[in-house]
Order: C-alpha cells, then structure tokens, then sequence
C-alpha cells in the first residue's frame, strides 16, 4: 500500500488537471455544506428519546396526526400575594392576560382564568368582591359554580399565596414555533406590572433551541482554537498550522451540512457528538502536513508525494478501523447511538477525503516553503536526535 501512495496514487493526485477537479470538487462539497447548514433543523424530537419499539413512537405519531392543531396548554403563575379585591389590581392582571392572548400562537377563546369567571360572577351583582373580607370569603361560591378552580388557587388562611390561570396554544409545529411561542411569552411577562411566570413541562425542552446554536458554534470554535495552539506547538511551521485549524473547521461544517441530508436535527445530542468529533478530524491533515514539512524533497509535487508515501496508507487504515469499530451502532434501535455512528461516519469519512485528497492538493499551491526553512527544519529534527 506504501509503494501504491508512493508510485501511483500520489502521482496521480499530483498531477495538472487532477488539481484542478480536486478543486472543483471541493468546491461542491463546500457549497452543499453551507446549504445544508442554511437548511439544519433545531431541536429534538421527544420520540428520539424513546427505543424504536416504544409505546412512546406511536403515541407522539397519533398526536402529531389528530391534535397537531394545538400546542401546549400554558400555565400562567402569580407568583405572589397581590391585593386582588383591589379593582385596579384586577384591572392589571387582566390587562396582562389579554396582552398575553394577543401573541399570534395562542387562541384566546380557549384560556381559562378563575379571576376573569369571579369578577364576571361579582359584576352580575351576586357577589360583593371589593374588599379582602369578602373576596376570601366568597370564594366559595366560585368553587361551588366551577369545582376545578379551587386546584389553581393557593389560599392559606386569609391569603392567596398564589394563583394560576391557563392559555391554549396552537400551531406550533416547528422548533422555530416552540422558540418564538417562548420569547415571546416570556417577553410580555416580563414586562407586566403584576408579577407573572409562564410555565410548561415542555419549556425545559424549549430553553436548548434557544442557546444551542450559539453553544455549538462557541464550543467548536474554541475547540478548534485550542486544537491551533497545540499545532503551533508541535508543528514547525505556522502557516501548515493554519492548514491544519482550517481542516477542521471544514470538516465540521461539512459534518454539520451533511446532517441536514442525513435526517439530524441540531440538538445537545448532535452538538456534544460534534465536539467530540473535532479530535478525531485534526489526525488526518496535522500528520499529512508534518511530514509535507519536514520533507527534504525540492519541489510541491515530491513533497506531497513523500507525505502520502509515509503516511497514507496508516491514514486510511486510522479511517477504515474507526468505521469498522461504530459502524454495529447503525443497527441500534436508539437514536442516539444511530447518530453516534452517523456523525462519527461523516467526520471520519470528510477528515479522510481532507487528508488524503484535498490537504496535499492544497498544500503544493499554497504549502511551498525555501530551502533554507527546509534545512533548518531538519537541522532542528537532527539536533534533537541523541
């Protein structure tokens, strides 16, 4: 396999017109990377949580086909004791229900406020609702009319501790709905002069689609920062440092846009796989670039052909056993060990295509160094040796 790099494939991938098709093909694999990631989806889909024979996979099928129309039912907290027989405080919370019932994603036929029916109740002239005596204690006479509302309502002895009212959602279909349905939420709570917290279940699931992209960015940046400060230390020569950082962020955003073709959302799962992956993508271009280096050859081409002659075949072997040793995940009926395998496969498959095929290209247009760095390089190499 040595002689093969050696005598034909690294003359071969040397050659003018080669050159130029690598080019263009990584050009096309940089531009369907990009539109991939313009195209990613965010966030998980709770199924993934479950094995593929789960109760759990039908049952989110049959809700997705029958009650898609309707999100989340949202609870609305005061979270607080507040003068509610005080008109002007009730005037408030109310106004602060209807500004939340005004976002595009919930239906406000459809909210349910104890406070709303109590007030409706005391303006029909039953009830007298004005002071805190007979606010308390006429709250019987709701709960009597509607039992369930005495679950919303957190009454210790002559105070209401705190109190719940409940919006119904609808539409939110995507990732980007969930996220939007919680800022604005959460916006328009924020700026009520009554104290509200909006809460639901799902919200803990929602909270990742607003941070993950920009953990995912942040982690791989400074990951493949910290890969950068390692090859400056361990590589003579800067520039083929540069090489080695712009490797790795090639091969991470053509993993990321692959994704997108391959039927995985960006979520903590995929972004933690990422990061993971970045170790494995740097050993394929840092080692090709070394020995690009520290070749003693006189021209670009030898340099290169020298490189894929010491190295190229253990590359492909590192390639080939790393898939070989993942690839029964892809059989797994758990989705996280199927895009364990699936990104493990794209990083090893891209980190080889750089490192055998577009790193040597690259590095005769752009890798050349003198004679005089040459010599020095290996003056350094030889007075290092015992």
């Amino acid at each position: 396999m040595s002689v093969f790099f050696q005598k034909y494939y690294g003359p071969f991938l040397t050659g003018r017109w080669i050159k130029l098709l690598v080019v263009l093909l990584y050009g096309a694999y940089l531009g369907g990377s990009i539109y991939g990631c313009t195209q990613m989806r965010e966030g998980i889909d709770l199924r993934n949580l479950a094995s593929d024979d789960s109760y759990v996979i039908p049952y989110y099928d049959d809700d997705d086909r029958y009650f898609s129309e309707y999100g989340p039912r949202v609870m609305v907290v005061i979270a607080g004791s507040i003068q509610y027989w005080n008109e002007s405080v009730r005037n408030d919370t109310e106004a602060c229900t209807r500004d939340l019932e005004n976002v595009a994603y919930v239906d406000k036929n459809l909210s349910l406020s104890w406070l709303r029916v109590y007030t409706e109740i005391a303006e029909s002239g039953l009830i007298n609702i004005n002071n805190k005596e007979h606010f308390i204690n006429n709250l019987s006479v709701l709960f009597q009319f509607y039992p369930s509302f005495e679950w919303d309502i957190n009454k210790t002895g002559d105070e209401i501790a705190a109190s719940r009212f409940f919006l119904q959602t609808v539409n939110v279909t995507s990732a980007i709905d969930e996220k939007n349905l919680l800022n604005q939420l959460r916006d328009r709570a924020k700026q009520c002069v009554v104290p509200l917290m909006v809460y639901h279940p799902a919200f803990i699931y929602y909270d990742q689609y607003l941070v993950i992209v920009q953990n995912t960015i942040q982690n791989v940046v400074v990951a493949a920062g910290a890969m950068l400060v390692v090859s400056l230390l361990l590589i003579p020569s800067p520039l083929c440092c540069l090489w080695v950082t712009f490797a790795i962020a090639s091969v991470i955003v053509g993993v990321a846009g692959f994704m997108t073709f391959w039927d995985i959302s960006l979520d903590s799962i995929s972004m933690i796989n990422l990061v993971i992956c970045i170790g494995f993508s740097v050993d394929f271009s840092a080692h090709i670039s070394y020995a690009f280096v520290t070749s003693g050859e006189s021209s670009a081409n030898e340099k290169a052909i020298g490189a894929l002659h010491q190295l190229g075949y253990p590359v492909l072997q590192g390639a080939v056993s790393t898939v070989l040793g993942v690839v029964v995940l892809a059989a797994a009926k758990t989705y996280i060990f199927r895009t364990f395998f699936k990104i493990m496969f794209l990083v090893i498959l891209f980190g080889a295509l750089h490192g055998l095929v577009f790193i040597p290209v690259f590095l005769t247009f752009f890798g050349y160094f003198g004679k005089s760095e040459i010599q020095d390089v290996r003056f350094r190499d030889n007075k290092d040796r015992p």
